[in-house]
């Protein structure tokens, strides 16, 4: 981990306490401590069993799809992977540092980089679709209940969907359209000659080309594994179903018996799309007002509802943090390398 990425989860971690305390800021001390002391730990263990499952989940998808093309890729490097994405994911405005994070975990696992890279392409595609997926379901079962709530956040989630939507039609059109897509995207670039040397513009064309021909390639290996897809697919959509499930059990450990778990879900599903609007890495402060602002009708105790959302974002955003820094100083398997040696 570099100076700068150490720096900013040092920030988010105290940024994190900040937005804590301003949530119970106005909140008596004792009603806290009274509703921290009645909490059901079994409920709350069932949320953190959720969480733990989504990380496992995604190992098994990262160790699916890497094990296909590099035998001996062990499930110990592939659990690895999403730890260390997490991590880059929190600390990174947009995420944008999760993907590039999980090349060099794999890269010091032993596996090739351009399997690497197309394995994880893959699996961001399957992902993304199952977002898209999800959302459709969920728009259907609480965007009117956001509209009436919260209009503000409505457009957040319906740009959110835009932007997911674009992405996975862009990667299916790599791989069912390569050439016209590979033509499409040398014109859309085309504008940054203007503002970049003309040899700096070359370059990143000549990237940008390698990267579409290597996802193309890859994914006609892969696809024609439909059976492994399938498993992808599946593993994929149960690793999202648990995550979607721990605000439920969270409401369940404190004491709210009544929750709707199909609603929760639901609501849990367009939060995740709020989140990935805001630039701040975490998506800090956007995501602890849309839980409040969406869970404040079943939630209707002002204490009950802070800690909710403090357990929510702990679970879902500060526990990848720290498993992540953990996962990033284990030392990889060798098996692979001692493999490669003649």
């Amino acid at each position: 981990m570099t100076r700068r990425n150490f720096f900013s989860l040092i920030i988010m971690l105290g940024l994190g306490l900040l937005i804590s305390w301003y949530a119970v800021r106005d909140i008596k001390f004792d009603v806290l401590i009274n509703d921290l002391a009645s909490i059901n730990l079994w409920w709350l263990l069932v949320a953190v069993g959720c969480i733990l499952l989504y990380f496992g989940l995604e190992a098994v998808v990262t160790h699916m799809l890497v094990a296909s093309s590099t035998p001996g890729f062990s499930f110990r490097d592939a659990l690895r992977v999403p730890l260390v994405e997490q991590l880059f994911n929190g600390i990174t405005p947009f995420s944008s540092g999760g993907q590039p994070a999980q090349v060099v975990v794999l890269l010091q696992s032993g596996v090739d980089g351009g399997r690497a890279t197309s394995a994880l392409l893959m699996k961001f595609v399957v992902y993304q679709a199952m977002i898209v997926l999800n959302f459709i379901v969920s728009l259907v079962i609480g965007f009117n209940y956001l509209v009436g709530k919260v209009h503000t956040l409505a457009i957040f989630v319906v740009f959110g969907f835009l932007i997911h939507l674009v992405v996975i039609v862009g990667l299916l059109m790599v791989m069912y359209w390569h050439s016209f897509t590979k033509k499409l995207v040398n014109v859309c670039i085309k504008p940054l000659r203007w503002f970049v040397t003309a040899e700096k513009f070359s370059q990143w064309q000549i990237t940008i080309n390698q990267k579409i021909d290597t996802f193309y390639y890859e994914s006609v290996r892969i696809g024609h594994q439909w059976k492994l897809m399938l498993k992808v697919f599946v593993v994929t959509f149960f690793q999202l179903f648990f995550y979607y499930l721990i605000p439920y059990f969270i409401m369940r450990s404190l004491g709210y018996s009544q929750a709707n778990v199909v609603m929760v879900t639901s609501l849990d599903v367009l939060i995740f799309l709020v989140i990935s609007m805001f630039p701040i890495p975490g998506g800090a402060g956007g995501a602890e007002y849309s839980f409040e602002m969406l869970f404040r009708s079943y939630i209707t105790s002002s204490s009950k509802l802070a800690v909710a959302m403090i357990l929510w974002r702990i679970l879902t955003y500060y526990l990848g943090l720290i498993l992540g820094t953990v996962a990033l100083v284990m030392r990889p398997s060798r098996r692979l390398q001692q493999q490669k040696e003649p």
